[in-house]
């Protein structure tokens, strides 16, 4: 990652460094730099973690960072910071007033559970449907994933409430014909 980039997310790394260290807590021995850049590189090579190479910190650290990261909304914080960032870099406010929403049907492995997974009866697919919600930027504000036969208004509507929770601040939401006077 380079220095710029890094710059943008470093303080909330720093900060979530900070409230867990004190008086008795064991000295830190990896930088967290290097532990975003191991999960940076998981993520595009989709490599399992214990394949990471070793010139990143043991993949068990790594794998215990990014699971505190999510749990706690770490992650979710950097995701939320880059995309008002791009926003204001385009002109808009931080917070969205419009959005977006559809949803897509994709295939799975033939590894994948069969009780994660179902059918698209509409187009034909076995697997999984992704349902979005993004801003007129295309930036994600929400997401879900279900087995591909749970109709796109199902999820629509589940994601709706979290986009109403996250960003009270929409008042418009653009919808393809399929949502039409469902939701």
């Amino acid at each position: 990652m380079s220095d710029a980039r890094w710059a943008l997310i470093e303080p909330v790394f720093t900060a979530w460094r900070a409230r867990r260290t004190g008086p008795g807590t064991a000295a830190r021995v990896h930088d967290l730099r290097e532990i975003v850049n191991a999960i940076l590189y998981v993520n595009r090579t989709g490599i399992p973690w214990e394949y990471l190479p070793h010139d990143f910190p043991p993949f068990k650290t790594v794998d215990d960072y990014y699971a505190k990261w999510e749990a706690d909304g770490t992650t979710q914080q950097v995701h939320d910071l880059l995309r008002d960032k791009t926003r204001r870099f385009h002109g808009r406010r931080a917070e969205p007033t419009a959005a977006v929403v559809d949803a897509q049907s994709v295939k799975t492995s033939a590894n994948v559970a069969d009780t994660s997974q179902g059918i698209d009866a509409g187009k034909k697919i076995k697997g999984r449907k992704r349902h979005l919600i993004t801003d007129t930027l295309g930036l994600v504000l929400a997401v879900l994933v279900t087995a591909a036969n749970v109709h796109d208004t199902t999820g629509g509507k589940r994601l709706l409430d979290d986009l109403a929770a996250a960003h009270p601040s929409v008042t418009k939401v653009w919808a393809e014909g399929g949502y039409q006077n469902s939701i």
